[in-house]
C-alpha cells in the first residue's frame, strides 16, 4: 500500500500531513486562496460581520433624486472589533428594484451582509479609500455619486447599501466588515395618478391643569408643575410642532384643552410645590407667543378638534360604560372643545373625528366613539385588516354601518418615526423608508386613485416631528403623491371590495387593554361628580366651580394617562381633596354644651361660610335626641332656610321647651333644598331644667306678699308724710296769730283754749 502511494506520487500518512500543512502556510500568504482555504461558516460569517463595523448613515440628499442629481450619502463607520482595520474602503451597492412593500420591510430587517444577496458595488471610483481604522474607533466619510451611475431604469424603490470592506490584522484579505441598507424612491417624473396622503398634525400634551383656583376673584389656575413651559418655549416639543407644521400641508388635529390650558397661563396662573403650596408661574410671555404663533399657523387650515382633554375612547367603552353617567361625559367634551378652538385660534373646528388610541378599534369602541355625534372613526390597518384578496392597499374610507366610515390610516407610515429620532441614522433611515412606501403604494397595480391617511403617535418628541416635517418635505415636489385634507379622505369614494368588518372584542391588543383606566377610576370620578352636583346647589355663582371641576372630570378620563396608572390616581385624589375641602368651607361651627334654664328659651346655633361666594338654599335643621325632655319646635325638631354672605357667619335661633330635667344631645345638619346632608352634623348638649307647678305657687305667693309689703309699707310711708305736713301747717298757723287781749281761764280744767 505504501508503496502505490509512492508511485501515485502521495507522500506517505506522516508525511501527507506534513505536506498539508505548509499547503495552509504557503497559501494563507495569498488573500484569495487564503479566504477559500479559511472560508469560514455562514454563521460565523454573519458573526464576524456584525461585531466588526458599525456603518451609520446620518444623511441622504436629494432624499429621492432626478435626472441630474448628484447624490450624497454621509454617515460613519466605527471599528466595533480588537483589531485595527487596514486597506478598507466605503463603497455604495445598488440593487435591483423591489417588487412590493414586503421585500421593503424584508431588506430593512436583514442584518449582515450576505454575498449573492447583496448587491455589488457601484464602482471603484466612487469608493471613499480608509487606509487605517483602529479598534474602537469612528471615522465619518461622504460618498457622492451621480444618479445615472446608479443603474436606475424603470421607477420603483431601490435598495441601497453602504458597506465597508477591508482587512484586519488576523484575516489579511479583503471582505466586508459592514453595511447598512436603505431605500432609494425612483421616480423622477409626475406619475399619471397620483395618490392623496393625509398628514395628521396632532397637539396633544399630558394634563397639567389642576381644579384648583385662587382663593381670588379672578380664580387665578393652579398648574401641578411647570413642564408646560419647557414644550412652548424655542425647541420645546410644542414649539416645534407649530413651527414646522406651519409649512406642512397637513392637517392639524388638536386636544383643546391645550388651548385652554396655554391660554390660562396668559392670563396669569401659579405651580403647586411639592409642600402643597402653591407659586406664581413665570412663563406667561412663553405661553403668549406659542399661541400667537399657532393662531396665525392654522389660519386657511383645515382644523379637527377632538373631545376635550381627549378622553381614553377605549377605556371608557371597555371599562367606563357600566360606571352611571361616564359615558354622559363625550357629548359636553365634544361641545367645549369646537367653543375652545374658536375662541382661543379664531378659526372653525370639527368635531366629527374620533381617535382610539393606536387606532384599535372594536364593536364597543366604535359606539363609544360615535355616541357623542362623531361619524369619522380614525382607526389603523393593522387593526381593521385587510385580508389579502385584493393584491393592492385599498383607499381609507371604509362604511362600517349606521352612517360610520372609519378612516384607517396606514400602519407602516403612522408608525415610521416612533423611536429614538435624535440619532441622526435613526432619522435619515426612517425617511427613506418612509418614502419608500409611499412610492411602493402608489406603484400598486390598480386603475383608481386612492387616499391615504398616516396618523403617528400622540405626542411626538422634538426630534420626531423633525424628522416627520423632514419626510413631508421630501414628498412636497409631488411626483406620487399629493396632499390632502382629512376630511377629504374621510369623504372619499371607499374602494366596494375593501373589508369593512370591524374586529371583535377579543382581537383588541392585550398591551393596549393592561394600559386602561380601571374601573376603579371611573368610579372615583363618579363619586367626585355626586360631590359637586351636591355642592353647586348651595352656590349662588355655580359656575366658579363647576367649569374648572367639570374640566377636571374630562381630564381624569384623558388617554395621556395609559402607562402612567400611578399619576392618574394621585390626580383623581387630589381632585377628590380638595373639592371636599371647598365644601367643608361651608359648615356648621362646633357648639359647646349650653344649660336650658326655664320652661321656655331659644337655642343659637351659627353657619360659616369662608368661600368667596355666597351661599343659599341651605337648611339648618335642629333635632332633640330626647322631646320628652327638651323639646324644639313642636315635634322635637325644627329648621330654617339659611344664606350666609361669603367670608361670614351666620347665627340662626331655634325655640326649646323643658318638660323636664336633664342633659339632651342635640344635633344641628345643614340639608340642600332637596333634602339632602350638607356637611358634618354638630352635636352638643343642653341641660335642661324643669320647674314644676307647685315650685310655681310657692314662687307666686312670695312674689305676691312682697307686692302686699310693699304696698303697705308705702301707705303707711305716706300717711305718716301727710300727719307730719299738717302739724308742720298747725304749728305756722299759731305763730303767725294777733294779740287780741286778755282771756278766761279755763273753766273746765280741760286745757283748751276757748275764743271768746
Amino acid at each position: 500500500m505504501a508503496e502505490a502511494a509512492d508511485i501515485q506520487g502521495v507522500p506517505p500518512a506522516p508525511a501527507r500531513k506534513r505536506w498539508l500543512r505548509r499547503a495552509v502556510v504557503l497559501l494563507a500568504g495569498t488573500p484569495v486562496l487564503a479566504a477559500l482555504v479559511y472560508s469560514p461558516a455562514p454563521e460565523a460569517q454573519a458573526a464576524e460581520a456584525a461585531a466588526a463595523v458599525d456603518v451609520q448613515l446620518d444623511g441622504l440628499a436629494p432624499a429621492a433624486p432626478v435626472k441630474g442629481d448628484t447624490l450624497t450619502i454621509s454617515g460613519t463607520v466605527v471599528n466595533n472589533s480588537r483589531e485595527k482595520i487596514t486597506d478598507a474602503h466605503v463603497g455604495l451597492r445598488v440593487g435591483p428594484a423591489l417588487g412590493d412593500r414586503s421585500s421593503i420591510d424584508e431588506v430593512a430587517e436583514r442584518g449582515v451582509f450576505q454575498a449573492g444577496v447583496d448587491p455589488a458595488e457601484v464602482g471603484a471610483e466612487f469608493t471613499v479609500k480608509i487606509d487605517s481604522l483602529p479598534s474602537k474607533i469612528a471615522q465619518t466619510f461622504t460618498l457622492k455619486v451621480p444618479v445615472d451611475k446608479l443603474g436606475l431604469d424603470k421607477d420603483g424603490v431601490y435598495q441601497l447599501g453602504v458597506s465597508l470592506s477591508g482587512e484586519t490584522e488576523s484575516r489579511q484579505y479583503e471582505r466586508v466588515l459592514g453595511i447598512q441598507r436603505t431605500f432609494l424612491p425612483w421616480q423622477p417624473e409626475a406619475a399619471a395618478k397620483r395618490s392623496q396622503l393625509s398628514y395628521v398634525w396632532p397637539l396633544i400634551s399630558t394634563t397639567h391643569l389642576t381644579a384648583e383656583t385662587g382663593s381670588d376673584e379672578v380664580q387665578t389656575p393652579v398648574f401641578l408643575d411647570d413642564s408646560l413651559a419647557e414644550e412652548l418655549r424655542p425647541g420645546g416639543r410644542l414649539e416645534q410642532m407649530v413651527a414646522l407644521g406651519k409649512d406642512l400641508p397637513i392637517t392639524w388635529v388638536i386636544d383643546p384643552d391645550l388651548l385652554y390650558t396655554v391660554d390660562a397661563m396668559t392670563k396669569g396662573y401659579r405651580i403647586r410645590t411639592a409642600d402643597g403650596r402653591t407659586v406664581q408661574g413665570k412663563n406667561k410671555a412663553v405661553a403668549e407667543q406659542w399661541l400667537s404663533t399657532l393662531e396665525s399657523a392654522v389660519q386657511g387650515k383645515k382644523v379637527v378638534a377632538l373631545p376635550f382633554a381627549d378622553p381614553d375612547i377605549a377605556s371608557l367603552a371597555h371599562r367606563g360604560k357600566d360606571v352611571s353617567g361616564t359615558l354622559g361625559q363625550l357629548r359636553p367634551a365634544t361641545d367645549k372643545a369646537k367653543q375652545a378652538v374658536e375662541t382661543v385660534l379664531h378659526v372653525p373646528a370639527t368635531t366629527d373625528f374620533s381617535w382610539p388610541v393606536d387606532g384599535a378599534i372594536d364593536p364597543s369602541i366604535v359606539n363609544v366613539a360615535t355616541s357623542a355625534g362623531a361619524h369619522n372613526v380614525l382607526t389603523r390597518s393593522d387593526s381593521l385588516q385587510e385580508t389579502g384578496a385584493l393584491g393592492y392597499t385599498p383607499t381609507a374610507a371604509r362604511p362600517i354601518g349606521a352612517g360610520t366610515t372609519a378612516v384607517v390610516a396606514d400602519a407602516e407610515l403612522s408608525t415610521a418615526f416612533q423611536g429614538d429620532m435624535l440619532n441622526a441614522g435613526n432619522s435619515a433611515l426612517a425617511i427613506q423608508r418612509f418614502l419608500a412606501h409611499t412610492l411602493a403604494l402608489n406603484l400598486q397595480k390598480t386603475d383608481s386613485q386612492r387616499s391615504f391617511v398616516v396618523t403617528p403617535q400622540r405626542m411626538p418628541t422634538a426630534s420626531q416631528a423633525q424628522t416627520m416635517a423632514a419626510a413631508i418635505r421630501g414628498l412636497l415636489p409631488g411626483r406620487w403623491t399629493q396632499p390632502a385634507e382629512l376630511e377629504a379622505a374621510a369623504a372619499a369614494t371607499p374602494d366596494p371590495r375593501a373589508a369593512t368588518q370591524v374586529p371583535g372584542a377579543g382581537q383588541y391588543p392585550e398591551a393596549l387593554s393592561k394600559q386602561e383606566l380601571p374601573v376603579a377610576a371611573f368610579e372615583k370620578i363618579r363619586g367626585t361628580e355626586n360631590t359637586l352636583d351636591h355642592f353647586k346647589v348651595i352656590l349662588t355663582a355655580p359656575d366658579r366651580v363647576e367649569i374648572p371641576f367639570g374640566n377636571t372630570t374630562n381630564r381624569e378620563m384623558s388617554a395621556s394617562w395609559r402607562g402612567r396608572p400611578e399619576p392618574a390616581l394621585e390626580y383623581r385624589d387630589q381632585v377628590q381633596k380638595y373639592l371636599i375641602g371647598l365644601t367643608e368651607k361651608v359648615k356648621v361651627i362646633p357648639k359647646s354644651d349650653a344649660t336650658l334654664s326655664g320652661h321656655s328659651a331659644t337655642i343659637p346655633v351659627s353657619v360659616q361660610n369662608s368661600l368667596v361666594q355666597d351661599t343659599h338654599n341651605l337648611v339648618l335643621r335642629v333635632r332633640s335626641a330626647n322631646p320628652t325632655r327638651l323639646m324644639i319646635g313642636d315635634s322635637g325638631e325644627d329648621q330654617q332656610e339659611v344664606a350666609v354672605q361669603g367670608g361670614h357667619s351666620q347665627t340662626v335661633k331655634f325655640t326649646a321647651n323643658a318638660t323636664a330635667s336633664g342633659p339632651v344631645e342635640v344635633t344641628a345638619q345643614l340639608f340642600t333644598i332637596d333634602g339632602v346632608p350638607y356637611g358634618k352634623a354638630r352635636k352638643f348638649t343642653v341641660e335642661a331644667t324643669e320647674v314644676t307647678p307647685t315650685v310655681m305657687l310657692v314662687i307666686a305667693g312670695g312674689v305676691l306678699l312682697l307686692v302686699l309689703a310693699g304696698i303697705k309699707m308705702y301707705a303707711s310711708r305716706k300717711r305718716v308724710a301727710a300727719r307730719a305736713a299738717a302739724e308742720g301747717e298747725n304749728t305756722q298757723q299759731s305763730d303767725e296769730s294777733p294779740d287780741t287781749g286778755p282771756q278766761s281761764a279755763d273753766p273746765s280744767g280741760t286745757g283748751e283754749t276757748v275764743d271768746r
